[in-house]
């Protein structure tokens, strides 16, 4: 056998055990997601302890999905999620153009202000929250929950935003001011078409954020909004975790944000990378 032929069988050795490793990854990575698959179609009695035969049943979906209250939970999650990921946009897109571009002495110090807050974490703000919605009636309403995950993602929103608009010659837009555009029309026509990527997968991101969020929506609602991360905690009670049921609830909870992410997952892995590479 010639070396041509030895490094050819080599290379080509290295490739599928690199092959190998990728798949290997992804099913460790996707195990748990399979494994709360797997349990949502098991009888409550061969969860625990689990069974690694079992007869497969739908009786987890049908109770779940039967249930008088999923459609309220799954419509307060769908509004407040979309409202915010809207919001979000109408807030963060501008403030990022405005640190970019704007004339502001130190764009660099709000920027990091704005970066900063995503530092803090929810426990240490949970009681003020709370004692100024109670104050302002905000508690279990759909439209306390919106301000609240506004206020906590319009920061992302403005750093991959910012991210995409670093990028965008500054020539572009004094162009346009030679030709007499105002800044609101060069924003439209020059910004807003080039950043078309950065602020679709900055809208996913915050999307994927308030639809799994718990922490703050099992503390600040009860009845009237409670999101659906609420109504699965709802499977936790004295007599003891109904797993199956759990999983099941669980499933159809991570479905909507797993089929967009995977729609969408170029444009968000584009976004972050971009975000963690440029400063």
């Amino acid at each position: 056998m010639t070396g041509l032929a030895v490094g050819k069988m080599r290379k080509r050795i290295l490739h599928y055990l690199f092959i190998t490793l990728i798949w290997i990854i992804c099913l460790v990575y996707f195990f748990p997601i399979i494994y709360m698959f797997l349990t949502s179609l098991k009888h409550e009695t061969d969860v625990v302890p689990p069974r690694l035969f079992f007869t497969p049943t739908l009786e987890n979906y049908r109770t779940v999905l039967l249930s008088s209250d999923i459609v309220s939970h799954i419509v307060n999650s769908g509004i407040i999620t979309i409202s915010s990921m809207f919001f979000c946009i109408l807030l963060g897109v501008p403030a990022a153009y405005t640190i970019v571009f704007g004339k502001l002495k130190k764009p660099d110090s709000l920027f990091f202000w704005f970066l900063s807050t995503t530092l803090l974490p929810p426990v240490a703000v949970i009681i003020p929250v709370f004692l100024l919605f109670k104050t302002l009636h905000l508690l279990d309403t759909r439209l306390g929950m919106i301000i609240m995950y506004v206020g906590a993602n319009v920061p992302i929103v403005i750093w991959m935003v910012r991210s995409f608009l670093k990028d965008i010659p500054k020539e572009l837009l004094e162009a346009a001011d030679i030709d007499g555009a105002t800044r609101i029309r060069s924003f439209f026509k020059i910004v807003l078409p080039l950043a078309r990527s950065g602020i679709i997968s900055s809208a996913l991101l915050v999307f994927i954020f308030v639809w799994n969020e718990f922490f703050f929506a099992i503390n600040l609602t009860y009845v009237n909004s409670s999101p659906i991360p609420v109504y699965m905690a709802s499977y936790m009670t004295q007599e003891g975790l109904f797993w199956a049921k759990l999983s099941a609830i669980s499933t159809v909870t991570v479905l909507p944000p797993l089929i967009l992410g995977w729609i969408s997952h170029k444009s968000i892995v584009r976004g972050l990378m971009m975000g963690a590479v440029k400063g």
